[in-house]
């Protein structure tokens, strides 16, 4: 099983680090505009938030033999077929809602800058 969540945690995190990456791109093409790139980030930051949530409730139902974890799964790391569905499933929708909820953090901390950004007149 800890094989299993290093696995889930590695595909997420790859993904989120692309969209993070590309995050980070837009926000340093608007660095002249420093509340429009908080802006833009914490707008960005908060899609990637509601993909990740559409992506849980997704898990549910996604084919556990099509998600990209179940092929860096050695062999005879697999589980058995009569449940493995069950048990990706939760795993995947457990690790999509963690990334979420520090997505969404990362989201608010960003509006607030760009809120005190526009406080002080920038």
């Amino acid at each position: 099983m800890d094989e299993m969540s290093r696995i889930a945690y590695e595909t997420v995190l790859r993904a989120c680090g692309f969209a993070s990456l590309a995050i980070f791109c837009v926000m340093i093409g608007l660095s002249f505009l420093p509340r429009s790139a908080f802006q833009a980030g914490g707008f960005l930051s908060m899609t990637m938030t509601l993909v990740l949530i559409f992506k849980a409730r997704e898990a549910r139902t996604k084919d556990h033999r099509r998600t990209e974890m179940w092929l860096y799964l050695p062999k005879e790391s697999r589980p058995p077929q009569a449940f493995a569905q069950q048990m990706i499933s939760s795993l995947m929708r457990e690790t999509y809602l963690s990334f979420a909820r520090w997505t969404a953090i990362i989201s608010i901390v960003m509006w607030t800058i760009a809120l005190i950004f526009s406080a002080i007149g920038l």
